[in-house]
């Protein structure tokens, strides 16, 4: 089964991000907002689109508002992941 892991979830972010202006995503700075840790929703966005091409998935508009931190995201991302394994 495939899983996105925090620093997947680090790497596709700084390539839409930008390296130099957002946070480093570690376990302390799970909870907090997007725009706290300096990602804008272009950015999510993009990432989302980049982790639906490598998992070959549809995550729907919902993940957006719902996934309003790193750690709300991932256990989306993963809970639709998890339920394509299970498939």
């Amino acid at each position: 089964m495939h899983r996105l892991e925090l620093t997947d979830l680090t790497r596709i972010l700084r390539i839409w991000g930008g390296e130099e202006e957002c946070v480093e995503l570690t376990e302390d700075v799970q909870d907090l907002y997007w725009d706290e840790l300096g990602y804008d929703s272009l950015s999510v966005l993009q990432t989302t689109g980049s982790i639906e091409r490598k998992f070959d998935v549809l995550l729907d508009g919902e993940l957006l508002e719902l996934g309003d931190t790193p750690r709300r995201f991932l256990e989306l991302v993963n809970r639709v992941l998890g339920s394509r394994a299970a498939v």
